[in-house]
């Protein structure tokens, strides 16, 4: 029987990355108020506050963007449980879904470092999970793959 301990664990890490991407919407939404230091290399306020040039995509906020992805990676963990026709092919969906996730947070940090000039914590706080989360889905990738080629053989 395969290990997927590393499917739990994108489970696991998807709800912060929920709760952290909420709480950036909730200030981008001007509904809280972030600790960030005005001006210094961390301002919250400059990269995804309400009035920040780069902290939505038409007229969708980054972070709704981003709790949206999270909320997905935590979905289809959980229908992978179910017999979901989709899930036959869960490796290579998660993959793609994270990898996804991945080089948007990319972006965003490429932009914050080379255009904004400031980052935010709380950001960078979820580019670590995103990192987290594409590592798991290869290792879990690379896993399933290799458990099939046992089988083949």
């Amino acid at each position: 029987m395969r290990q997927d301990w590393q499917v739990r664990l994108i489970q696991l890490l998807s709800v912060p990355g929920m709760l952290l991407a909420y709480y950036l919407f909730l200030f981008h939404e001007g509904v809280l108020i972030v600790g960030c230091s005005v001006g210094s290399v961390f301002d919250c306020g400059q990269v995804s506050g309400p009035g920040a040039q780069y902290a939505s995509i038409g007229p969708v906020p980054v972070a709704f963007i981003g709790l949206t992805g999270y909320a997905v990676i935590f979905l289809l963990t959980w229908l992978r449980d179910w017999d979901f026709p989709l899930m036959d092919y869960f490796p290579e969906l998660m993959l793609a879904v994270t990898g996804f996730a991945f080089l948007f947070s990319l972006g965003l940090t490429l932009l914050e470092f080379f255009v904004i000039g400031a980052f935010c914590q709380y950001c960078v706080v979820s580019a670590v999970f995103v990192v987290l989360l594409f590592g798991l889905s290869i290792s879990y990738w690379r896993a399933v793959k290799a458990e099939g080629e046992a089988d083949a053989s």
